[in-house]
Order: structure tokens, then C-alpha cells, then sequence
């Protein structure tokens, strides 16, 4: 009674690596169990057991690239239901399943199944993972000799999809991995040597000089991680890309301050605390309401703007691994403290590495606050398909007149990056004044 685990819905996530595996063939798992550690572009998860049982295959390693649908592994559940063995220690029952394998001898699989299974996938979907899976390395080699030309280049369809809008031919690229699988970093590294092999005409971007920093004292190498290097190429991409203009401002909070103490000093006996920030959420989907045109996305033909009804704040989040940006998905539909709870849950999420894959997302305009940290102002990067991201720096206790007084105000650095094919410098001085007009004054967000 072998039961399948396959990868689950990952939302619109891609390139998902296999990063740890928790388990062994021939270990004893119960339901919710976790079996496997995916990492996509941003995020982690861990993949739970959906069911008890003895694991009797594992058909990914780690580093593997896989997708949604793809076999995890593979489950006997006949002993799932027992008691005995579900409460049994790990260790007597894996002595168990060894002691099983001795006595049933291995099994392969006749050559006329194998025949029959190969016929019914075309040559465009054979890939070495497959052939390594279901023949033995002689037979391997045989089986690759015949088919065709476009099933000697091993590459998954995310790949052959990315060469296609790169306008790479696969059959020029030397894969890296595994059985010489051509990865989506083999296209960039390709397109990225040809971009450099044109500088002297003109074309590609002239690249850093490689500098032996060794050679002037000492150093240490510290790998990036994979969230860091995914990371650093969509801020590449997005800074490339974007023709980024920032507009500066600040908000006088010192009433929504007094406010936020008064609300939390009340919720505090049930354990609930308002931040800053959902505030800040809160008068920027006011804002996003009243200009739309910053809650969008620019067609790729550059013949619409893609003006969105819906409204997903996208929180920037420090992690030990790199910035991750969650997502509260829906957040006009939310209160205050709903916000709060909702960004506080997100956040803990990203730091224990146990964010769902599309909490990462759908988001329509983001929010960058180091005000826990410090600044007096910075310029975030647009976080691309968005056309606008708002800064957010620490606030600070700072003269204001009121009238022939000076006074103590509350005062809010902000800073909105902006896509200037989306959006004019007026538009986003009028958005980040209203912004601050929002936060100065909290009844304007019920307007």
C-alpha cells in the first residue's frame, strides 16, 4: 500500500530547491511529520508527512531542482494505522524494515515495463533524472544514444521556458548539474558571457575587475545564502530595469503616537500590541485608494497600466538568511490590530523559516521600515512587476512652530521610490503629502 508524496501547491513559486532532507528510507514517520526542507526565490518550508507510514523511497536529493507536483517520496501505509508501531522507537523499527529487506530480494524491473513506460513520454520530456531513475547506467547509455536531439538536452520546462525568452539555443549550453543538467544558472552565466563578449561593441554592461583581495591582508570567504544571491538578482533586475526617482517627505505622528500608547496600554491585558507599523499600512492603502495608478503594474508591452483592485502590502523583513518580503494578502479588508497581528505572525514566520510559499506572493505595493533601527532617510529599490516602494526611517522628537511657538512634535521620515514610466513626480509628491496628511491626522483614514 505505497502512497505518493508529491511537492504541494506552491502558489506562483519557482525554482524550488530541495535544500535538506529530514528523513531516511526505511524510517517510521506519523502524520504531520516533517519529511523535507524546500526552498523557492525567497521563502523556506518545511513539507509535512500527509500520513503515517514506513518510507520506502525517497526520489529527490538535495540541491535538486523540482516543482510543483513532483515525487518527494513514497510511503507504505499499511502499517500506518497500527498503534504498535506508530508509538514503536524509530530505532526498533527501522531494525524492523532492515530485517524485512533481507528476507525479500531485490526486484528489478523487467526490461519490457521499461520499454512500455519509455514509449509513452515523448523525447522532449526525457531528462537524465528520469533515465538515472529507471535504467541501470549500461542501459542508460544506450537509451540516450537513441533518442532525439531534444531529449539529449537535459533541462526542466522552467529551464527550456526561461532559454525560449532568452532566445538561447539549449544545445549551446554545457549544463552543471547533475548528469549534466542544464540549470537556469547555466542560461544567466551563458547570456552573461555573451553580453560581456560584446562590451567593445557597445552592448552588455562592462563588468567589475576581479581583484585578488588576498593579496593586500587577510580575509575570510563567507557563502552567501541562497535567498541572498536570488535576492541580490531581482534587485539587479529591478534597478535595471526601473528608471528610479524617490520622493521625500515627513509625517508629523505625534497625536497617532499618543493614540497607539493610549490603545495598547488598554489591549495590554489581552495581550495584544499595536505597532507603528500597522498603522502605517493602514494610511497607506488610504493612499493607494485615492491614487491607484501606485497600486499597478506596467503591461509588458507598455500598452496599459494593469491598475489593480485588490490590495496585498508586501512588509520587508530581516532575516538571518537575507530580506524577505511576506505578504498580507487582502489587507484592506483588515483593522488595525488585525494588521498587526497579521504583519507580527508573517514576520515570525520569515525568521523561523516556515513561511508558505505564496506568503511570498501577489503583493501590489511594499513597505521597507528601519525604524527600529535608525536613518534619517534611504531610497528602497521598486520591487518589480510593483511600480512604487515606501521607506520608512526612524522617527524622532523635533522642534516644530505652532504658530510663534516652538514645540516638541513626533516627526516620521518617509521615502517612496517610484517608477517614473508609471508614475510622474507630481503624482508622487501628491501621494507621499497625502500619506503624511493620513498619518497626521487620523481621521482622514476614514475619508
Amino acid at each position: 500500500m505505497a502512497e505518493k508524496v508529491l511537492v504541494p501547491d506552491v502558489g506562483e513559486a519557482d525554482n524550488i530547491e530541495v535544500v535538506e532532507i529530514l528523513v531516511a528510507v526505511g524510517d517510521v514517520v506519523v502524520k504531520d511529520e516533517s519529511l523535507v526542507v524546500l526552498e523557492s526565490d525567497k521563502a523556506s518550508m518545511e513539507i509535512p508527512a500527509p500520513f503515517g507510514g514506513v518510507i520506502t523511497a525517497i526520489a529527490i536529493n538535495v540541491g535538486d531542482a523540482i516543482e510543483e507536483g513532483g515525487l518527494i517520496l513514497e510511503l507504505d501505509v499499511s502499517v500506518a494505522g497500527s498503534q504498535e508501531v506508530s508509538d514503536a522507537p524509530k530505532e526498533e523499527q527501522s531494525a524492523s524494515q532492515e530485517e524485512a529487506a533481507k528476507q525479500k530480494p531485490d526486484e528489478e524491473i523487467p526490461e519490457v515495463e521499461l520499454a512500455a513506460s519509455a514509449e509513452k513520454v515523448s523525447a522532449e520530456k526525457v531528462t537524465a533524472a528520469q533515465v538515472a531513475v529507471t535504467e541501470a547506467p549500461r542501459a542508460r547509455s544506450e537509451r540516450l544514444e537513441a533518442v532525439s536531439e531534444a531529449a539529449k538536452v537535459h533541462a526542466g520546462p522552467a529551464v527550456r521556458k526561461l532559454a525560449r525568452e532568452y532566445g538561447v539555443q539549449l544545445t549551446q549550453i554545457t549544463g552543471t548539474g547533475k548528469l549534466s543538467r542544464i540549470l537556469k544558472e547555466d542560461i544567466q552565466a551563458y547570456v552573461k558571457k555573451r553580453l560581456s563578449a560584446d562590451e567593445q561593441g557597445g552592448s552588455g554592461i562592462p563588468p567589475i575587475p576581479k581583484i585578488d583581495f588576498a593579496k593586500f591582508g587577510e580575509i575570510e570567504l563567507k557563502p552567501l545564502s541562497r535567498i541572498r544571491k536570488i535576492s541580490a538578482k531581482s534587485l539587479h533586475r529591478s534597478w535595471l530595469n526601473i528608471p528610479h526617482v524617490t520622493q521625500f517627505d515627513e509625517a508629523d505622528i505625534t497625536d497617532l503616537e499618543i493614540f497607539r500608547r493610549q490603545q495598547n496600554a488598554e489591549l495590554a491585558r489581552d495581550g495584544i500590541k499595536v505597532t507603528p507599523l500597522a498603522f502605517l499600512v493602514k494610511a497607506t492603502l488610504s493612499a493607494l485608494e485615492k491614487y491607484p495608478q501606485f497600486n499597478s503594474s506596467i503591461d509588458p508591452g507598455y500598452e496599459h497600466l494593469v491598475l489593480k483592485k485588490y490590495y496585498n502590502i508586501g512588509i520587508a523583513v530581516e532575516t538571518d538568511d537575507g530580506l524577505v518580503v511576506p505578504v498580507i494578502k487582502n489587507a484592506d479588508r483588515m483593522g488595525v490590530i488585525e494588521l498587526a497581528q497579521a504583519a507580527g505572525n508573517l514576520a515570525a514566520l520569515a525568521r523561523d523559516k516556515k513561511l508558505p510559499m505564496d506568503a511570498m506572493q501577489g503583493a501590489t505595493f511594499t513597505i521597507s521600515s528601519l525604524g527600529g533601527i535608525g536613518g534619517t532617510a534611504f531610497t528602497p529599490i521598486v520591487n518589480a512587476p510593483e511600480v512604487a516602494i515606501l521607506g520608512v526611517s526612524r522617527s524622532k522628537l523635533l522642534p516644530r512652530y505652532e504658530g510663534d511657538q516652538l514645540v516638541p512634535r513626533t516627526i516620521l521620515p518617509l521615502s517612496l521610490s517610484y517608477d517614473h514610466r508609471a508614475i510622474d513626480g507630481a503624482e508622487a509628491a501628491r501621494f507621499i503629502n497625502y500619506l503624511s496628511l493620513v498619518l497626521s491626522d487620523l481621521r482622514r483614514m476614514l475619508m
